[in-house]
């Protein structure tokens, strides 16, 4: 893709925008980071500020790939991801994940915790331990007399979400996690709508002795 006219590429334009300041030079380093998964601002301030200043170029260069970028400043996060308007012959670049019951339950559950933290906090951390994480799921799980078994259950959970990016291990602090906020990109109120539903539907099916085990959005 070739940069717009008004782009401003060129000495003379970088000299007009001031040391430092992001030119569309910089485009291909950010897409590639983007590419690769989500962009924090604390884990790169550089590369961010690269991405305020050429936000529009990135959803130019992108959207002929049928994705679009995803910005939260407030928060200090961006990825991408496919338009829903996007040309069904693309293929798509950003793959869906099939979700395990258990681990759009969490999702969901975390989702509303963080929503409870920022009404009653002032802080932006939300910190859980793997006990609380434990209890907080448990608690929609079938009872069995493995425990065993629940708990390895359970540590598998978090451990997928931890690995699709939603809680992160924090160092020196064994069983302990924080919540990260990008999951409010995610899990919508329609997302949690559509597994209230499905968790309505589940907890019928333990009450008639039946529990099944379904996939999440």
């Amino acid at each position: 893709m070739t940069a717009p006219e008004d782009a401003g590429i060129g000495p003379a334009a970088s000299a007009a925008a001031g040391p430092g300041a992001a030119t569309p030079a910089d485009l291909p380093a950010v897409v590639t980071r983007l590419f690769k998964g989500v962009l924090y601002r604390e884990s790169d301030e550089k590369l961010w500020q690269a991405l305020a200043e050429l936000s529009s170029h990135v959803q130019d260069y992108v959207s002929v790939l049928g994705l679009e970028l995803f910005l939260d400043d407030a928060e200090g996060y961006a990825f991408l991801r496919s338009r829903n308007d996007a040309d069904s012959d693309l293929p798509r670049l950003v793959p869906r994940r099939q979700l395990t019951f258990a681990v759009s339950l969490l999702l969901a559950l975390l989702r509303a915790r963080l929503a409870e933290f920022d009404q009653r906090n002032d802080e932006t951390r939300l910190i859980m331990t793997e006990t609380q994480l434990h209890e907080m799921l448990a608690v929609f799980l079938p009872e069995t007399s493995n425990e065993a078994r629940m708990l390895d259950q359970l540590s598998t959970t978090i451990k997928k979400v931890v690995e699709l990016g939603f809680l992160r291990r924090l160092r020196g602090q064994e069983g302990s996690y924080e919540v990260v906020r990008i999951i409010k990109a995610f899990v919508d109120a329609q997302w949690l709508e559509e597994l209230d539903a499905r968790l309505a539907d589940y907890r019928a099916a333990l009450a008639g002795d039946a529990p099944q085990e379904g996939n999440g959005a």
